[in-house]
Formats: structure tokens, sequence, C-alpha cells
């Protein structure tokens, strides 16, 4: 979904006018005649998400300026383009001053309005940004700094603002990359414990043996190295926030003793004497579908219960594309002030071909991607040409002249057709072009293939299969994570060695 630009105006000539410009620009337009109908719009409880606006002046009733001041009384953080057939220099800092980000002299030119359309866009999209990375370095991140356009996130949204009011557990579901920790710090700084810690712990990222010590803590001597004494995660988070991320890893002796804290409100510290009493609001998140581990054996069915009292499940991007041109806009303008990097925009080409993406990585897969484009675009605007991921998911197709392959079904159960792409690697990484996971074994000529290329499209298939998780594949491969990487590595060159053979 395009950026929507609302137009202000009671000339119909000049709303028509410039309704084309905007449009032609590539951007949604919404018209209305007046000022009091722009506040009414922008201020209604269903009121549509506005990304800008072009704003006349000298209107009858509620004016440009009036209109400045009712945005500014309201706290609405729309940038606003005001035009005005009378271009003095008092009505220039006048609109400055009250908070207009750009001014235009009617008759505008569609570049002129191309060009400030996308200043104020990229102006709002830093500042955006700016303030989210605020927010949340201060534990104060709320549901407005989250990101979205989306039907599908909306639910999603109005059932952590509820959850946000009350201590309820929350257990968030979702996909590695759709920013659960993001949605558990808004639930966190929404709520009455915002002024208290938010304390994160990767509990996939623990190493067995000391998963007690640090969420509960160790006295003095407790175990050799226990050098001084540690408070533990609980006893940090009290009073406010802990965020278990990946809890379905905790391993089952862990397990118990979390369940015995969330019962009795209190911890034990290894080596302690007596429990102490924490009071935390507990927030879990998961990549793995919770329930299918416990009816594995490895995730306890009564801390299940625990910690799945309101489950929120936040949709993959794939399920949500109309988000994709805001996150575009958001990552290009914090990546461009970080790098220092003079890129205006993404081409609209681009964009679209963005959009139509798949991104088993999510939102984190399509950050790295625009990283990269920034740093290594040498054009002052973005093209599908700086985002080799868009290439290596497009589905593969047989050369002219080539007969198809004849497949050997390797594994009749996959049915996954989302592509993988390592996040900020050269390597592209596309599932089997074949259905149901079939694997050539005889070349156009009916010769065997070489060992190593069948290796190549094996590897290729099984991250394609878990998604890009590279420690999972390399676990249902039997392969290390380096032994991996680095046939990955050999295989890119082979590739593009033919290339240069046949180029």
């Amino acid at each position: 979904m395009a950026a929507t630009i609302l137009i202000v105006d009671d000339d119909a000539v000049q709303r028509r006018l410039v309704e084309n410009m905007v449009q032609k620009t590539g951007y949604e337009a919404v018209v209305v005649d007046s000022g009091d109908a722009a506040i009414a719009l922008l201020t209604a409880p269903d009121a549509a998400a506005i990304d800008a606006m072009v704003l006349d002046l000298v209107m009858p009733g509620l004016d440009g300026m009036g209109v400045l001041a009712k945005i500014r009384d309201a706290g609405l953080n729309i940038p606003v383009i005001v035009q005005t057939a009378h271009g003095g220099i008092d009505n220039v800092v006048s609109a400055m001053r009250a908070g207009a980000q750009d001014f235009v002299v009617k008759p505008v030119g569609v570049e002129r309005l191309q060009v400030s359309l996308r200043n104020a866009l990229n102006a709002s999209a830093l500042k955006g940004e700016l303030q989210r990375i605020r927010h949340s370095r201060e534990g104060r991140l709320t549901f407005a700094d989250i990101v979205t356009r989306s039907e599908t996130m909306a639910g999603v949204l109005r059932t952590a603002q509820k959850a946000a009011g009350s201590t309820i557990p929350v257990l968030v579901e979702g996909e590695s990359g759709v920013g659960k920790e993001l949605f558990a710090r808004a639930i966190h700084g929404s709520g009455e414990r915002k002024s208290k810690p938010f304390v994160a712990v990767n509990c996939g990222a623990i190493p067995d043996n000391l998963v007690e010590s640090i969420l509960f803590g160790h006295e003095k001597g407790a175990f050799t190295g226990a050098t001084e004494r540690h408070t533990g995660k609980f006893v940090e988070a009290s009073g406010g926030t802990l965020f278990l991320d990946e809890v379905s890893e905790l391993p089952l002796a862990a397990q118990v003793k979390l369940l015995r804290a969330l019962q009795e409100g209190a911890v034990e510290a290894v080596g302690g004497r007596k429990p102490v009493k924490v009071d935390v609001r507990i927030i879990s998140a998961t990549n793995r579908k919770l329930l299918d581990r416990v009816k594995n054996g490895q995730f306890r069915e009564d801390l299940f219960y625990r910690l799945h009292v309101l489950p929120l499940t936040i949709p993959p991007l794939r399920m949500r594309r109309e988000d994709i041109p805001h996150l575009l806009r958001h990552f290009l303008a914090r990546f461009c002030a970080e790098e220092n990097r003079p890129i205006t925009s993404i081409s609209g080409e681009a964009v679209k071909q963005l959009s139509q993406l798949d991104w088993p990585g999510n939102i984190r897969q399509l950050e790295n991607a625009v990283y990269r484009a920034v740093v290594m675009s040498e054009a002052d605007q973005l093209c599908i040409a700086d985002f080799p991921q868009a290439a290596a998911q497009s589905p593969a197709m047989p050369e002219p002249g080539h007969a198809p392959r004849e497949p050997l079904v390797i594994d009749p159960g996959f049915h996954s057709t989302a592509p993988a792409v390592i996040s900020g690697s050269e390597i592209p990484i596309a599932p089997l072009p074949t259905a149901g996971g079939a694997l050539a074994m005889l070349n156009s000529a009916g010769e065997m293939r070489p060992l190593e290329e069948l290796e190549g499209e094996i590897i290729r298939f099984a991250i394609a299969h878990y998604r890009g998780q590279m420690s999972e594949v390399a676990r249902r491969l039997k392969i290390g994570r380096s032994t991996l990487y680095r046939k990955l590595d050999e295989a890119a060159n082979d590739d593009s060695a033919q290339g240069d053979k046949t180029g």
C-alpha cells in the first residue's frame, strides 16, 4: 500500500490538479474541501492512516493556519505541505512556525510537489524511527511505535492493548523476525508498569547448566566459579516485566522451577536458604508451536497453561504485505541517516516487487535487505537491482530447449513453497522448483549430475523447508554450522564460475 496523502483545498479545480499529481507520483490521494472536514477526518475514531497533507492556507471557515493549530493541539504528527496563491514571506514564516514541513506556491509543478512530498515522508519516517529507538531504550515503547497499516494486524493490536491494561500472562507466538519482542515492549510500555524494569531473557541462548542461576540467581560459593552473589533476572525485573524469549527452549529441569516461581510468586536462588518474594509480569514468546512440544514431552503441560493464558499470534510479513512499503520507507530513512548516504527513495518498481516476496525471515530480513542496499548502492535511488533477494526468490524457469529433469522424490510430505534467503548474505537460497520436494538425478543430456551439485540442491531444499533457520538445517542434515556455511560458499562460487563460463 502506497503512502496516503490528504489534499485540503476549497477550490475544486486545484483539488483535482493536485490529486492527479499525487496519484501520478505513486501515492494514494484523499480529498476534502474544507479545513473542518480535514480535522473531522483526522480525529475520527476509525480514522484512516494519513501519511502527509497538502493544505491550502486560504479557505473560508477554518483556514490553513487554523488547521495547523488544531493538528498541533490534537498531538498529530503528520507532515504538512502548505500551498497558497499568495507567496509572501510572512505567510511562509507563519506556516513554518505553526508546524508546516514545506511551502509551495500555486500552481505547483508535479516535480516540485513530488520532491516536497518525498522529503516530508522521509523526514517523518526518520523521526518515527528515532522516536522508536529512544522509546525502546527508555522502556517507553508503545503501540504507536509499531509500523503497520494491515487489517490483519488490527485485531492483534486490539488484543495486545487490552492485555496492556492488566497483568495477565501473555504468550506471543510467531515466526522468527516478526517483532515478538517489540510487541512485548509495547505491552509493557502501555501498562501501569512502564516506569519499572523491562528485563528480556533469551532462553535459547543460555547454557543448560546456567539457566537456574541466570533466572533465579545464586549465592556466593554455590558452585564452582560462583565468586560473588547474583540476584537473577526475576529479582531484577521485580515490579516490572520479565520477557522470556524462546521459552520453548528451556530444559525440563528449569521448567519445574519456573512453574513453582510463577505459582508462588517467589524464587529461590541456587545455594539460597529461603525464597525471595518477587512481583513480575510474565510475557513469553516462542517461534515454535508450544502445544506440539507439550505433546512431544519437551514442554511441561502445567507450565504451558500457566504461560498460555492470553495467546497473541503475530502474522508473518507475507500475510500483511501492505506493511512492506511503509517498513521500507522507515528502514531507508534510518539507515541513510546512520550511514550518511544521500539516497532519497526506493523506486516504485522495486517497492512493488519487494512487496510481492514472501520474506521468510520477516521484518528482520527486510530490514537487513534495506541495510545492505543502502550500503552497497551508488545511486541516489534504490532500484530492484540493489536487492538480490528479489532475484533469488523468483521462481526458476527451465532454459529454452532443455528437457525437464527426471525427478527422484526425496520427501513426498514437503509442502512449503516459501523461498528463503539468508539475511545480509550474498548467497541466494531458494526452494527446489519442482513440486513435492523432488530432486532431479539426471541432467538435460540424460547423464548423472555431479555429487556436489546434488548436495547443493539438498542444502537449499533444507533451508527453504526450515525457513532459513540455519541451526535447525545443520542439525537435521547432521553437519556443523561452519560446514554448512562452507558448503554454501562453495556452491555460490561454483554458480559464479558457471555464470562466467556461460556469460
